[in-house]
């Protein structure tokens, strides 16, 4: 019976796990993604005085039954906890503590916080206060963000520059405000009376939002807007330089990690060292092949050699086919008649890298393809192209 209730734990959180391409994972999340818009829309429109009693029912009990369905979740992933290879070699307890208190975790329990209000009926689902579910339902659309993880990793590569600009940001927002207060108080007293008051025309203008409900008057006050508006382009343009830097930065961080452990796994590179395997992955390139395109046909010479990172590749030989998936590779030796062809589908690889700076290529009359390639129907296939002969 442990057996088999661990199977069904690992079942349960394989499901939950948002890195889960399986079907049984896409129609989880498209079930959760439908149940949260659907509690969203009832409490949106359940803020509508002029509703028929009807149809406030029916948003009543639509709002009861995500409410229940968040719940169950909360207490599946929790129960689940323990499979997650970051709580590796905790106790099950301690696992699940560890997810209560992450974000994931700490959002999961305020998206079940009207749950339990319903249930102890401190607060009714058709309750104006009820409005307060939509902010902490919204929090649950972060899990499905793909990039929120590298997002957070940028920000957190990139904090001193990005604090950096956030104290120049300061400093320009009260110096602005301050001068302004000088300028505009004896003119308008009420909007520019005081520094906090101020402070509101300084964020509006250096934000380059401009509601335009406070402007100042005086030729002064209008001369520090001008240098104030110039400056917020400036600073917000800076902010987005350095994000946009660094996801371009993280992306190569992780293509390189991709095609490191790729490469590393290939027979022949294995006793080679660090400085030429460096070498190795930083000359491969990706390249984009469309379906039933020839990436390598037999009779043609052999120069390269390929690395699959998406999609999957059919070898053709004489009598047999074999079929490669993600992670292989085919090209090294560059003998044999065999013939690749790429399953339907669209396909993607890394350009080549001159194998003869590690060793001599034997005579050009010697050199055949390893295979012929090209593309059918079926999921995206990438690979990583490097020499070879």
């Amino acid at each position: 019976m442990a057996a088999t209730g661990s199977t069904t734990r690992a079942r349960t959180y394989a499901i939950l796990r948002q890195t889960n391409f399986s079907p049984s994972g896409r129609r989880w999340r498209a079930f959760h993604l439908l149940a949260l818009g659907a509690g969203l829309l009832a409490v949106a429109l359940s803020s509508v005085d002029t509703l028929p009693a009807s149809l406030d029912e029916a948003l009543t009990a639509t709002i009861v039954t995500v409410a229940g369905i968040f719940l169950a979740e909360y207490v599946a992933r929790i129960w689940a906890a323990p499979e997650s290879a970051r709580y590796a070699g905790m106790t099950d307890t301690a696992a699940r503590l560890r997810w209560a208190g992450s974000i994931s975790g700490l959002i999961g329990l305020l998206a079940v916080v009207p749950a339990f209000a319903i249930t102890t009926g401190s607060l009714k689902a058709n309750s104006d206060a009820s409005v307060v579910f939509c902010i902490l339902w919204i929090l649950k659309l972060g899990i499905h963000a793909p990039a929120m993880a590298t997002l957070g990793r940028v920000i957190a590569n990139e904090r001193a520059t990005l604090s950096s600009v956030l104290i120049i940001f300061i400093i320009i927002l009260v110096v602005a405000a301050t001068a302004t207060h000088m300028f505009e108080r004896h003119v308008q007293p009420e909007q520019f009376g005081s520094i906090p008051a101020a402070l509101w025309w300084g964020v509006v203008t250096l934000t380059t939002t401009g509601y335009g409900d406070v402007v100042p008057h005086t030729v002064g006050g209008k001369m520090i807007g001008s240098v104030v508006m110039v400056c917020g382009i400036l600073v917000l343009a800076l902010m987005t330089g350095i994000l946009a830097t660094g996801f371009s930065e993280e992306e190569r961080r992780r293509e390189y990690l991709r095609v490191w452990d790729q490469v590393t796994k290939v027979p022949m590179f294995t006793e080679l060292g660090t400085v030429t395997l460096s070498e190795i992955v930083g000359k491969l390139r990706v390249r984009h092949y469309p379906s039933r395109i020839v990436v390598v046909r037999r009779d043609e010479p052999g120069d390269a050699m390929f690395f699959i990172s998406e999609g999957e590749v059919e070898v053709r030989l004489p009598r047999d086919s074999v079929k490669l998936a993600q992670g292989g590779f085919f090209g090294e030796m560059a003998l044999g008649l065999a013939i690749f062809r790429l399953e339907p589908s669209h396909a993607k690889i890394r350009h080549r890298y001159p194998l003869d700076r590690l060793w001599s290529p034997p005579p050009a009359s010697d050199r055949r393809p390893a295979v012929a390639a090209s593309c059918a129907a079926g999921r995206p296939a990438g690979l990583w192209r490097g020499c070879c002969w």
